[in-house]
């Protein structure tokens, strides 16, 4: 910022607390960034976005029937009742060539490490300052960090990390990568009992930080050895949302290929990416992320209909890269002495809240009840339309859509604002506080371990509905809505998908 350019701060996004210096000389003015306060703007372009997605699909749906109560009413001659039957049959060919081939969750799979990988907060700490990279203030403000991180005692690291010295290497990257993916591989196969040297035809890979060649698609098609014309894909880059990017790409890919499955792995690499420098804005990824990894199968077969346990029912994205502040507020560089790191910006809240705003404006009339939307659409014209400022915005209940929610656990204070601004209850944050606390931020498989959770718990019924919400870098928010086409029996201690087998008893934390 150049000199004289005034610093504009949007009034929704900030509040400042004034403290007087020690020297009593100066003002120290702290400046707090929470998400956006939801009820003072809502843009009608993404409600709009969100009720196109309805009416096309209706159109087709509709469109038939209008006409033949058309034709009953005309009385049409023998000849022109036939030519009407033919545009029935042409208009309802259309539709079911058109509607989309649903989309079956068949199993899922969490990456749980060994134990000799787990780490306590104090020995996170111990660990930190053993390896001598950090200064005094530093170390103290990483021990700040981790006490109020909402990490418990009993989350991973990969050995390469708590080795002394550390062992950074291609190598150890590697074999981190490969213990996740195929740990959580082998439990799936075995689970499902796919085959996937012959059944899986799509695979997609997300992790943004370790893209080695040959790719990490490439290693899961190696170990299985998997069909030539399989169609993979490695994302890299893409942040914490990763995940449900993956899975609205197999969506679109089951959509073109039929009785497919898709195999969808979500990790996070944490080996090469540890920060040795002393910039407080990259030290809090040491703090949070943790070691983890999910495995999902999909399929459009309808054949799978019957032992799945979801259904995909809606996935929306949303993307605020072209704003410059959104786009770097998570931002892969190097420090002022050259050591790599990802640095998260003071305004890494208000951007999230921006993105999730915009997300749930165009998600609501795919997901609330009727009810709900005309209660969000009538304040919405009152203050649109007949400028009555005096009406406050109404932010729809999206408990009346949802039984479960996974919200991407990227912190305390990310699970703690949403909650406070959707008015969520405890019950409905408990999945992400609890996965938090157990595993840490495992990037863009956090929303499977809570949705591991809700199941270990034995919550998920028929019918239910289950709201997926990720962040990441770039900025994006990304939501994935699911049915449960089944129930789904609380966890036994022996089960190798879900990692919570053997401590869901003990959760939540108290």
């Amino acid at each position: 910022m150049e000199m004289g350019e005034p610093l504009v701060m949007d009034r929704e996004r900030l509040t400042a607390d004034l403290e007087f210096a020690d020297d009593s000389s100066s003002i120290v003015i702290k400046i707090r960034r929470r998400l956006p306060d939801f009820l003072q703007s809502v843009k009608l372009k993404y409600v709009k976005l969100g009720l196109s997605s309805i009416t096309i699909s209706a159109t087709y749906l509709v469109a038939p029937f209008l006409f033949l109560s058309a034709v009953s009413a005309l009385r049409l001659d023998l000849e022109s009742a036939l030519a009407a039957a033919t545009v029935v049959v042409v208009l309802t060919t259309i539709y079911l060539l058109k509607r989309p081939r649903p989309v079956y969750l068949i199993d899922f799979a969490c990456y749980k490490p060994e134990d000799e990988l787990k780490i306590s907060k104090d020995g996170f700490l111990d660990m930190t300052e053993k390896t001598g990279a950090f200064s005094e203030e530093t170390l103290e403000f990483q021990t700040k960090i981790t006490k109020r991180s909402g990490l418990g005692d009993e989350t991973y690291l990969p050995p390469g990390i708590q080795a002394r010295p550390p062992r950074l290497s291609m190598a150890e990257a590697r074999m981190e990568a490969e213990a996740v993916m195929f740990g959580c591989l082998d439990a799936l196969f075995k689970r499902t009992g796919i085959n996937p040297s012959r059944d899986v035809g799509i695979l997609i890979v997300n992790c943004s930080l370790f893209n080695p060649t040959p790719s990490l698609s490439a290693m899961i098609v190696n170990r299985y050895k998997m069909r030539s014309d399989i169609k993979s894909f490695n994302l890299g880059g893409m942040g914490c949302s990763a995940g449900l990017i993956s899975i609205d790409l197999a969506k679109d890919l089951l959509q073109a290929n039929r009785n497919s499955y898709a195999l969808v792995l979500s990790m996070e690499n944490i080996t090469l990416n540890w920060y040795f420098g002393n910039d407080r804005s990259m030290l809090l990824s040491n703090c949070i992320f943790r070691m983890g990894g999910g495995a999902v199968l999909l399929s459009n077969r309808a054949a799978d209909s019957g032992r799945a346990k979801y259904r995909l029912m809606h996935t929306v994205r949303t993307h605020k890269g072209a704003d410059d502040g959104c786009y770097q507020c998570v931002y892969q560089k190097e420090d002022a002495q050259g050591n790599i790191g990802v640095s998260l910006a003071r305004e890494l809240m208000a951007v999230a809240g921006d993105a999730l705003k915009t997300n749930i404006t165009t998600l609501g009339p795919l997901v609330l009840p009727l009810s709900e939307q005309m209660k969000f659409l009538a304040t919405l014209v009152a203050r649109r339309v007949l400028r009555m400022r005096r009406v406050r915005p109404y932010i729809p209940d999206f408990k009346k859509a949802f039984e479960h929610f996974c919200v991407h656990a990227g912190g305390r204070a990310v699970l703690d604002e949403v909650q406070k601004n959707l008015g969520l209850h405890d019950r409905d944050m408990e999945p992400g506080r609890s996965a938090l606390h157990r595993f840490g931020n495992t990037s863009s498989s956090t929303l499977w371990y809570e949705l591991a959770y809700a199941e270990a718990k034995g919550r998920v019924r028929s019918g239910d509905r289950v709201w997926q919400i990720g962040f990441g870098s770039g900025f994006k928010c990304n939501s994935a809505v699911w049915r449960a086409m089944r129930d789904v029996p609380a966890v036994g201690q022996t089960d190798s998908c879900n990692p919570w087998a053997d401590c869901i008893h003990l959760y939540p934390a108290k």
